[in-house]
């Protein structure tokens, strides 16, 4: 699955992106959190397919569970 994702300094600074497109995983994200199905993001994103806003969502759980955050606060 994550071999949708492209990271290349020549395509958006090297954001994230779906493979073969300009389109960052960033603003998927952005329209999820948005509240946006995923047959709004489909419709406004036409070269996207399910499998890519899938890849997107792995992508960050992923790259989540390699971060380590300082300082937390804790209950």
């Amino acid at each position: 699955m994550l071999d949708r994702i492209e990271l290349d300094p020549r395509v958006c600074n090297g954001s994230p992106v779906i493979r073969g497109t300009r389109i960052p995983v960033a603003v998927i994200l952005d329209h999820l959190a948005a509240g946006e199905s995923w047959e709004a993001i489909l419709a406004g994103f036409p070269e996207l397919s399910r499998e890519d806003i899938a890849a997107a969502l792995v992508f960050a759980r992923q790259l989540i569970e390699r971060t380590e955050i300082v300082g937390a606060p804790t209950s």
